[in-house]
């Protein structure tokens, strides 16, 4: 620590850091544009200017900009210099010249960091009356709308865009005294992360185009924290309301998790939430096929009948369903007739992943805490389409190793643009392996190609390699100069990470890399193991045990079972088409609760409208076995509840269905002591500060009134919520409230989201209380696993046929965002991608039309003839409805289609 005199006041801050993030940290307000906590400094905007002291004599001082002088011990700065804050003022009115008038009609208005930064350097008069710059706006894609006169040239966007996410179609052109910054032709922005220039640029520049659609001032909405539902990296967000229907997500800092940032998928994939194809009643189809509505009290009433009078009721869950929800439903129809709703195949490779990290004694890192390793390796998976955010922080990781150069010369880590100066684009030790190119490969040192067979025998040699007491295997002359390049750097590194998971449904690959973190371990390496999961409830569902899905329709095969009850899963998403026909063949009588439409509710007799992740709360388990409370954002004005609400009605356990969440909880985690952590995952419904609820809406709310006018003049009773210690109001506490439970960002003169500062320990650095969740697995220095031993053999197709593979696309690939009307947009067509020596052995070119055989129905698809796919493979995109059951991989021939 050091000690700093500000306006002559001693404070202890961190030493290296710099003088603006140290002021921050200890609640100064201090102007700033140009400096972010994830991007660091640059001191181009000029804006955080103070006046540093040689010492305790030095009257006169000079002007400095915070965020490049380092902290040192024993120095002295003002900020409320004189001569400081005119430099301040005078410099926001220069970047205000060409600034437009518009803050009333500006989509950033109320939330807008320009705006506050004005207030608070004391510039409240434009003095400029001279015709201002302008600019054309960019088409951007269907996720950002452009308005580039609104720009002060801090150039945080690019910095991001380019720097940190490095994306390649975004840039800053300038001409004399102009800049721009945007695509060199308009166009969609291709970068996985580009909807982050939202929260990153401070002006309105850069904006949420699905918001502007049903736009809704910032003060105005209803917010709630939640996590985002799309993989299972369990990020954090803020998820806004207003009229009933979903608005937008916004970032939600969690110091452990995503850190400040998002992917473009989670940002944007929430209107499925506002679907016509929501499920807004209960329904019930008669023998005819016809549907109809039902009261709730009737549908209640005949569910009950039905399940008193059958002889073997089964339920089969959901890890897109939360624990409760899984939980009840497995209370209901006994731990017996419970199923987990995942194929046979998934479950066993999540029940693996939870083996070997309950028992190697290898650490499972923290989303941003894979940001900290040094060397790592990449094995099967394409992580910028599985686990999108993680590929941003391993692109954060890959740097680590290039900038000890910058340290060996003594420059701070947050200086950036000399850190940048330092490594010129040097790439650390990243290497992927994987069946195909990925979205990560530029940011690696060194990628390898092949059959997912042959990948985790490269694993396995890898293990070897760096203990000789690992299993070994023969590698041909390509493989084993890759398996040499990457053994030597994991063994050189001082804190190793190895990444895989259940993506390519190869249990080998799993094993491969547990093996290589064992024996790293062995080494006496800080190694780390980062598995990706399927779903955003995957490893809680697994930790509630169950059998698979294959199980129940097996069960099913045998008869006696009357009745099934679905939980938030499409079936037809599990196994093949012909195995669920005869599931509903069989059952006489299936009630299915979900949210959406899908063609599991199309079969079922009863389908009951469940809640989404924003109007349901719950607690659900990442990949990390990170516990996470998320909470209902607003009430539907419909039949729609919680499933966990819904099951409730039908236990046979009075005190169980007349429970709140809390209730559930205790229920489940006496049943289930591996849960337990779960308690302390966010404080109970009966948490208040003094007597006071959090509230949802901001103090500035408006309309409360008027919005109901229509049906009543006086203003109705707010719905109450005995589920959590929030309230669907703008009264309550007004402060920091525990981390788990903060709806928004708001500091007094602090409307943007950099108001997050005020929240923290530290900048960047820990929320105050402890950042969200709780690690319900941690590493053991005293478990011991022997080396796996599986594997596995080439398995090559039959002459004339190609093995098929999934491959996964970050906008499409998975069930829920791939409703969202922005996110559509951005779904490639249907195509099989295949190797040029394969093309040319079909006789196919790229863009023709071929025929595959799925399951007995014929698909035609689009040839993509690629370089990067091994001979004998071939790829199709994962989670396409028309084959979103199949199982991989499997072997079929393509027919070419001749006009």
């Amino acid at each position: 620590m050091a000690t700093i005199y500000i306006d002559n006041v001693p404070y202890q801050v961190k030493d290296g850091d710099n003088m603006l993030s140290a002021c921050l940290a200890l609640g100064f307000n201090i102007t700033y544009f140009c400096w972010h906590p994830a991007l660091h400094s640059v001191g181009a905007c000029r804006q955080c200017a103070i006046v540093r002291y040689r010492d305790e004599n030095d009257t006169r001082g000079r002007i400095v900009m915070a965020c490049m002088e380092p902290v040192v011990d024993q120095a002295r700065i003002s900020i409320e210099s004189p001569e400081a804050k005119k430099f301040r003022t005078q410099n926001i009115e220069s970047l205000m010249i060409n600034h437009p008038h518009d803050c009333p009609v500006c989509d950033e208005g109320g939330e807008c960091h320009l705006q506050d930064m004005t207030v608070m350097s004391g510039h409240n008069y434009r003095r400029y009356r001279f015709k201002k710059r302008t600019h054309l706006n960019q088409y951007l894609g269907p996720f950002l709308h452009h308005e580039m006169n609104r720009c002060i040239q801090c150039y945080r966007c690019v910095r991001f865009y380019n720097d940190y996410a490095e994306g390649k179609d975004f840039g800053v052109f300038a001409v004399h005294d102009d800049v721009y910054f945007g695509r060199f032709t308009p166009g969609v922005l291709e970068n996985e992360f580009s909807g982050n220039l939202v929260e990153v640029c401070p002006t309105g520049v850069f904006t949420d185009k699905t918001l502007r659609k049903h736009y809704t001032r910032k003060w105005d909405l209803t917010n709630a924290p939640t996590i985002c539902h799309h993989c299972s990296l369990g990020c954090n967000i803020i998820a806004s309301e207003r009229y009933g229907s979903l608005r937008r997500i916004l970032n939600r800092y969690n110091g452990e998790v995503n850190g400040y940032f998002i992917c473009d998928r989670g940002r944007f994939g929430y209107e499925h939430v506002n679907s016509e194809r929501r499920i807004r009643h209960a329904l019930k189809q008669d023998p005819a096929g016809q549907w109809q509505g039902m009261k709730t009290k009737q549908a209640l009433a005949e569910i009950q009948q039905k399940l008193r009078a059958a002889r073997k009721v089964i339920g089969i869950g959901s890890p897109r369903a939360s624990l409760e929800s899984n939980f009840l439903l497995q209370q209901l129809v006994g731990a017996d007739h419970f199923y987990a709703g995942v194929s046979a195949k998934q479950a066993k490779l999540v029940q693996e992943v939870l083996h070997i990290m309950q028992n190697s004694g290898v650490r499972t890192p923290s989303l941003k805490e894979t940001e900290s390793y040094d060397a790592i390796l990449v094995l099967g998976e394409d992580v910028t389409h599985t686990a999108p955010m993680l590929a941003l922080t391993l692109r954060q990781a890959a740097k680590n190793q290039p900038k000890e150069k910058a340290k060996a010369l003594k420059i701070a880590e947050w200086n950036d643009a000399a850190v940048r100066e330092v490594i010129q684009g040097q790439k650390g030790p990243l290497f992927i392996a994987a069946p195909y190119a990925t979205r990560l490969d530029d940011a690696a040192r060194a990628c390898h190609r092949a059959h997912p067979d042959v990948l985790a025998q490269l694993g396995f040699a890898v293990a070897h390699q760096i203990d000789a007491h690992a299993p070994t295997v023969e590698t041909s002359g390509a493989v084993q100069a890759f398996v040499s390049q990457v053994a030597e750097a994991l063994q050189a590194a001082r804190k190793p990470l190895i990444v895989a998971g259940t993506s390519l449904m190869h249990e080998a690959l799993i094993h491969a890399a547990a093996n290589v973190a064992l024996a790293l371990k062995k080494l006496g390496k800080q190694s780390g193991l980062f598995y990706i999961v399927p779903e955003v409830n995957s490893l809680g569902l697994t930790m509630l045990g169950g059998q698979d899905l294959d199980a129940a329709l097996e069960e099913v095969e045998k008869g006696g079972v009357d009745m099934a009850i679905v939980l938030e899963n499409d079936l037809y998403r599990r196994l093949p088409a012909e195995r669920v026909d005869r599931f509903f063949q069989r059952v006489p009588t299936v009630v299915v609760l979900d949210a959406l439409a899908n063609r599991t509710g199309e079969k079922a007799q009863y389908v009951l409208p469940a809640g989404t992740f924003a109007e349901s709360s719950g607690t659900v388990v990442n990949n990390e076995g990170r516990a996470q409370r998320f909470y209902q954002v607003f009430k539907p004005h419909d039949d729609i509840r919680s499933s966990w609400k819904w099951l409730q009605q039908f236990v046979n356990d009075s005190a169980l269905a007349q429970t709140n969440l809390d209730g559930v909880i205790i229920r489940l985690t006496a049943a289930y002591p591996d849960l337990k952590g779960i308690l302390e995952a966010a404080p109970g419904a009966d948490f208040r500060v003094g007597t006071q609820k959090i509230p949802r809406e901001p103090h500035r709310y408006s309309g409360r009134t008027a919005m109901l006018a229509h049906i009543q003049v006086s203003e109705p009773k707010p719905p109450e919520d005995p589920d959590s210690p929030l309230s669907f109001t703008m009264e309550g506490y007004v402060g920091t409230p525990p981390a788990p439970l903060t709806p928004f960002f708001w500091s007094p003169g602090w409307n943007s989201v950099q108001s997050v500062n005020k929240y923290q320990q530290e900048i960047a650095g820990m929320l105050k209380g402890g950042n969200p969740g709780k690690r319900l697995i941690e590493a053991s220095e005293q478990a011991t696993m022997s080396y796996f031993t599986d594997m596995p053999t080439v398995s090559m197709p039959p002459n004339g046929q190609l093995s098929i593979w999934p491959a996964y696309h970050i906008f499409g690939s998975e069930e829920l965002s791939a409703q969202s009307a922005p996110i559509q947009e951005r779904i490639p067509e249907p195509y099989v991608a295949i190797s040029t020596a394969d093309a040319a052995k079909l006789q196919v070119n790229e863009g023709m039309r071929v025929q595959m055989q799925l399951n007995g129905t014929t698909i035609e698809l689009t040839v993509q003839v690629r370089n990067d796919i091994p001979e004998g493979l071939a790829a199709i995109p994962a989670g396409w409805e028309a084959w979103a059951g199949i199982t991989y991989p499997f072997f079929t021939t393509l027919n070419p289609i001749h006009s």
